[in-house]
C-alpha cells in the first residue's frame, strides 16, 4: 500500500488520522501513518501547548495540522453578532435546556473540552483561525489543511516558507479546483458518510468527481465511510491515493472521550447518525441523540447560520458538557460507527487496516481469470 503521498510526507502508509487528540495523532504518525490534529476545539494557547507536545512526541515522524479557514468573512465581535440572533431562537434553546433537565454552571465549573468551551460559536469564523496560524507556524507539523475554504494566499505563502504543504478538505469538484488554484498540494474529498463538516455527495460519487477535478496535478485522499482495510482498498481502486480516517480512533485506547460516551459509540449501528445543522449552521454529521432529534420537530425554528447557530447554542452546550450529560453531548461520527465494536490501541488498528487491505487485494487478485 504505497502512493505517491507516502513519498510526499515520509510516511509508510497512506493513511491519514483525522482527531482531536493528540495521543491519536501520535500514534497514528508513530504505527506509520500520519496523525492530523483538528485544530478547531483549541484556543491559541491551548493549541500551543497541544502541538509543542507533538513536537516532542511523535518520535520523529511527521504530523499534520487542520485549520477552518471558512471562506465566508462573516466577521465581528461575538457581542455584536448576538444581536443578530432572534428571540424566538433563543426561547427555544431555553425550552430544550428545561426539558433535558440541564444544570447551570456551577461556580469555577470548566467545559468539557471537544469544542464547547469559550467562544464556541466563533472557532468557525475566518477570523478565529488567524491566531491559531500563528500557533502553527511556531511548530513543526508537515502539512497544513484548510477546512470550510481554501487557504488564503498570505497563509499559503507563510506555510511554503516553513517547508510545510498545504491541504484542501472538499466535498465538491469545484471546491477542489478553488483549492489548486490556492496552492493545495494535496486535496481530501469528505462524503456524505463521513462524521463531522462532509459534503451532500457519497464517498463513492465524490471522490472521482474530485480526482477529475483535481486532473493528477495533486493526490487526492478518500474520507468518509472508510474505517477498514476493504475500505480503503475500495478508495485506492477509485483512484484516490490515500485515506483519510476519523471514526475509528474515537473509542480507541487513546482516545479521550469519556467512557460513557466510547459506550455508546460501540453499542450504535450505522443508522444512528444524523446530518444536522444544529450544531454549526452547516450539515455536520453526529452520533443522533435527543437533543439534535429535537431540532428536526414540527414548529421549531430552524438553525442559524454559521456563526450564529454555534453562538446561540454555546452556553447551553458549555452547560452539558460540564454536567457531563453523555446522552445529549454532540458527538461528531460517521456512519461507519455501527463498525465499531471494542476498544483498541491505534497501532492494533493500523495493522488490521494493512492486513484487510491486503486480503482485499488478494480477493481481487483472485476474481482475475487464469492466463
Amino acid at each position: 500500500m504505497r502512493t505517491r503521498v507516502c513519498d510526499m510526507f515520509g510516511i509508510d502508509v497512506p493513511i491519514f488520522g483525522f482527531t482531536h487528540c493528540r495521543d491519536v495523532a501520535a500514534a497514528v504518525s508513530q504505527a506509520g501513518g500520519m496523525g492530523i490534529l483538528g485544530a478547531a476545539t483549541f484556543s491559541p494557547e491551548e493549541l500551543e501547548r497541544e502541538l509543542r507536545w507533538l513536537d516532542e512526541n511523535c518520535g520523529g515522524r511527521p504530523y499534520g495540522v487542520n485549520v477552518l479557514m471558512a471562506e465566508s468573512r462573516t466577521e465581528g465581535a461575538e457581542q455584536d453578532l448576538q444581536r443578530l440572533i432572534p428571540a424566538g431562537h433563543r426561547d427555544f434553546v431555553q425550552q430544550l435546556n428545561e426539558r433535558f433537565e440541564v444544570p447551570p454552571l456551577r461556580d469555577g465549573a470548566q467545559d468539557g473540552g471537544h469544542g464547547v468551551a469559550r467562544n464556541m460559536g466563533l472557532r468557525s469564523t475566518h477570523g478565529w483561525a488567524r491566531p491559531q496560524l500563528e500557533v502553527v507556524f511556531r511548530h513543526k507539523p508537515v502539512v497544513l489543511f484548510s477546512a470550510l475554504g481554501p487557504a488564503p494566499a498570505d497563509v499559503v505563502e507563510r506555510a511554503r516558507q516553513k517547508g510545510m504543504k498545504i491541504g484542501g478538505m472538499t466535498g465538491a469538484g469545484r471546491h477542489a479546483e478553488k483549492h489548486i488554484a490556492a496552492g493545495a498540494d494535496i486535496i481530501t474529498a469528505t462524503g456524505y458518510e463521513g462524521g463531522g463538516h462532509n459534503s451532500d455527495v457519497t464517498t463513492m460519487v465524490l471522490v472521482p468527481e474530485v480526482i477529475e477535478a483535481a486532473a493528477g496535478r495533486v493526490p487526492v485522499l478518500a474520507a468518509g465511510g472508510i474505517a477498514s482495510g476493504r475500505q480503503i482498498a475500495a478508495a485506492l481502486a477509485l483512484g484516490a491515493e490515500g485515506a483519510w480516517l476519523g471514526t475509528v480512533w474515537l473509542p480507541s485506547v487513546e482516545s479521550d472521550f469519556e467512557a460513557g460516551t466510547i459506550e455508546q459509540m460501540l453499542e450504535r449501528g450505522s443508522h444512528d447518525t444524523v446530518r444536522t445543522k444544529a450544531w454549526s449552521g452547516k450539515p455536520t454529521r453526529f452520533l443522533r441523540n435527543p437533543w439534535f432529534d429535537a431540532w428536526e420537530e414540527e414548529g421549531v425554528p430552524k438553525p442559524l447560520g454559521t456563526p450564529l447557530q454555534r453562538i446561540l447554542i454555546q452556553p447551553a452546550m458549555t452547560r452539558i458538557a460540564a454536567a457531563r450529560m453523555t446522552h445529549i453531548m454532540p458527538v461528531p461520527i460517521g456512519q461507519v460507527v455501527g463498525q465499531l465494536r471494542q476498544r483498541r490501541r491505534v497501532r492494533d488498528i493500523m495493522q488490521d487496516l494493512q492486513k484487510e487491505y491486503l486480503d482485499a487485494i488478494e480477493h481481487l487478485n483472485a476474481l482475475q481469470p487464469a492466463q
